[in-house]
């Protein structure tokens, strides 16, 4: 197992350096690391169209965790808004030792990542992580994640490597975000259990009814039931280069009902884009923005950022 995963790694390290071979880095190019997760993409997308807006040229690209500290730490990309603290130590911490991550500001402070389940589940006995094994047979022996290499699923994996709370037998499912929300929902109005990766801000939390187990460890999701902050990092050297970028990063943070009421817009309507739904939010929301670009000028220096952001936002 730890041998595929080793390759499985080495295979993404070359896929994202070939695809960041020949990529030049302009003055005024400010670039995100994005994972495709609905809350990280929101928060990017707006980040995007806010610097886009004042003048600079804002790009993301989408990656798996693990990629996206690897392109930090060689500088191929200035920003990643969404590592999620505690759970993404094992894979971020050793960046932040070495000096050339810096975890920079926490962006959204109570949040939740942890296992999951259906609530009849968990009324049903099936509270914590040391009731997972004794339900076994009920939950098929399985556990849902997301996509491979992500730091929630590396927990799961190492309990199960570990057999951690007795879940030696366990098989993680790795499959995305949107294919464990599809398969959750489905064996929910089966009334199947299950077991899943969940986090809040998320609109998982208003279209399934679930609960969160208790139980998490320092070792796994944390000590406190798998309670997260979310911090914005950024590659070293960056605030100094940018510090215009700096002060607006530092500016940049988002309530938990903010997320939640974006990710709601986005499940009761598919057409909506990840940007168009968090543009949408801020129309409706303007001292959001107002906060953001508090201190913040244009690219060039030359004019303050609110208006002509909000010049920019009544095109939308």
């Amino acid at each position: 197992m730890q041998l595929k995963r080793r390759r499985s790694i080495a295979l993404a390290l070359l896929a994202v350096a070939l695809l960041f071979t020949g990529t030049a880095y302009g003055a005024q190019e400010v670039r995100f690391g994005n994972v495709s997760w609905t809350g990280v993409t929101v928060k990017t997308e707006l980040g995007k169209n806010i610097l886009n807006s004042l003048g600079y040229k804002a790009s993301s690209k989408t990656l798996p965790v693990p990629i996206i500290y690897q392109a930090l730490n060689t500088g191929d990309i200035d920003i990643f808004l969404g590592n999620w603290m505690p759970s993404m130590a094992t894979i971020a911490d050793k960046f932040f030792k070495k000096g050339t991550v810096v975890k920079y500001v926490a962006n959204m402070p109570g949040a939740k990542y942890t296992l999951a389940a259906p609530s009849y589940a968990v009324d049903g006995g099936l509270k914590d992580f040391r009731d997972i094994a004794r339900y076994a047979d009920k939950l098929d022996y399985k556990i849902y994640g997301i996509e491979s290499g992500n730091d929630g699923n590396l927990i799961i994996q190492s309990m199960i490597d570990a057999d951690k709370f007795g879940l030696g037998d366990f098989k993680l499912i790795a499959t995305s975000e949107p294919i464990m929300l599809s398969e959750v929902k489905t064996l929910s109005k089966e009334g199947q259990w299950v077991v899943f990766l969940g986090w809040s801000p998320h609109y998982m939390n208003q279209i399934i009814d679930m609960k969160y187990l208790t139980g998490s460890t320092a070792e796994t999701f944390g000590e406190n039931d798998g309670t997260a902050t979310v911090y914005t990092n950024i590659r070293k050297g960056f605030d100094k280069d940018m510090p215009n970028v700096g002060h607006f990063l530092k500016n940049f943070t988002f309530p938990i009902a903010m997320i939640n009421e974006i990710s709601l817009m986005l499940q009761e309507n598919k057409e909506l884009s990840h940007a168009e739904a968090g543009m949408a939010y801020l129309k409706k929301h303007p001292e959001v923005y107002q906060g953001w670009l508090e201190g913040v000028t244009t690219a060039d220096g030359s004019q303050p950022a609110l208006p002509v952001f909000e010049a920019y936002l009544q095109k939308k």
